[in-house]
């Protein structure tokens, strides 16, 4: 096989990886929105992201963990002995990443449920910062970026400006910029450590990366959740919503739908881990990672629209949207002209 032949075939397969991301992160954008809009507690109260967190990132665990056994990725995860037995772990690295990856969890799906800021602009807002930090990232610890890295990057820009310049600025809920500001930093720590100890298309090294990184990362969400749960005890709190999600939440007649978010999250979480622990640069893997979520969000707000009476993206919304998918083009075909 020609080295010409095997470039051909890895564009393929993460073009392929990309196209299940997109269509993975679309139930979980409808159904995290749907849920925050139209689903209602036992008391009548609409349901916040807090109220469905718990379910969902319970759910996205347990079908993490299945994948992570059922694929054998688990057998590649360092071992540390407690007592007579030698159990998974994860190094130092790892447990930095998954500390960060909390972040990024417990984030994303809070994003959608802003009553008063769209989907597709918490998802420019969120993806954008995470392109701005990605060539940072690459130029600090030494890798080269390509010319259709910095195009993509150029035109995500782009995308971002002409959204907030219609929409008239950064005008945000006080939460909403917190979660922005929580998501930005877990990312830029995750991609960090990926970039520094997993970034070199070695396939052991990513399974393993990937499956010591959720074995921190999902029991320190969940535990955090529950620890404002049962200290925040104020009515209507954050930590009585988080307190129905860990309890009645369990007999709701929306249990079916947050389950199926957290599925969702397992799916997306690892076509994504197969795309940021891609070998080539971080200003390549974030753009073409971010694009297709975005464009998740922007397809998922239209579903919405258009059958559960939810309000339509903006025509700067499209803009960005349409921006974004140029970007995705050029990714696809930049690397393909390269010389072999």
């Amino acid at each position: 096989m020609t080295k010409g032949h095997m470039t051909r075939q890895k564009h393929s397969a993460i073009e392929l990886v990309t196209l299940s991301y997109l269509l993975s992160y679309l139930p979980y954008v409808i159904l995290t929105r749907y849920l925050a809009t139209n689903g209602m507690d036992g008391h009548g109260h609409p349901l916040t992201g807090l109220h469905i967190l718990p379910v969902m990132l319970i759910s996205a665990a347990v079908s993490t963990y299945g994948f992570i056994w059922i694929s054998g990725w688990g057998r590649l995860m360092h071992r540390v002995r407690v007592g007579g037995l030698w159990l998974p772990g994860a190094t130092r690295a790892t447990f930095w990443s998954g500390l960060c990856t909390v972040f990024v969890l417990t984030t994303v799906p809070l994003s959608y449920t802003f009553r008063d800021v769209s989907i597709p602009f918490m998802q420019l807002l969120m993806r954008g910062d995470i392109l701005i930090i990605a060539p940072l990232v690459d130029l600090l610890l030494g890798r080269r970026v390509h010319w259709w890295s910095w195009g993509a990057l150029v035109l995500v820009a782009l995308a971002l400006f002409h959204t907030l310049s219609a929409r008239g600025g950064l005008a945000l809920p006080g939460l909403a910029l917190l979660t922005l500001l929580i998501y930005t930093a877990g990312y830029f720590g995750r991609l960090w450590v990926m970039t520094r100890v997993a970034k070199d298309d070695d396939p052991v090294r990513l399974r393993r990366f990937f499956s010591e990184e959720k074995l921190v990362a999902f029991p320190i969400a969940i535990l955090s959740l529950a620890a404002i749960a049962w200290t925040d005890r104020a009515p209507g709190g954050a930590g009585a919503q988080l307190l129905w999600g860990f309890t009645d939440a369990w007999r709701s007649e929306h249990l079916p739908a947050m389950i199926l978010t957290g599925l969702m999250v397992c799916a997306t979480g690892v076509f994504s881990g197969l795309i940021l622990l891609d070998g080539r640069e971080n200003s390549f893997c974030v753009p073409l990672e971010r694009s297709a979520s975005i464009l998740a969000g922007v397809g998922g707000t239209v579903i919405l629209a258009q059958f559960y009476g939810g309000k339509w993206p903006s025509g700067a919304e499209f803009v960005g949207a349409a921006l974004l998918l140029i970007a995705v083009l050029l990714l696809s075909v930049g690397p393909r002209l390269r010389r072999p």
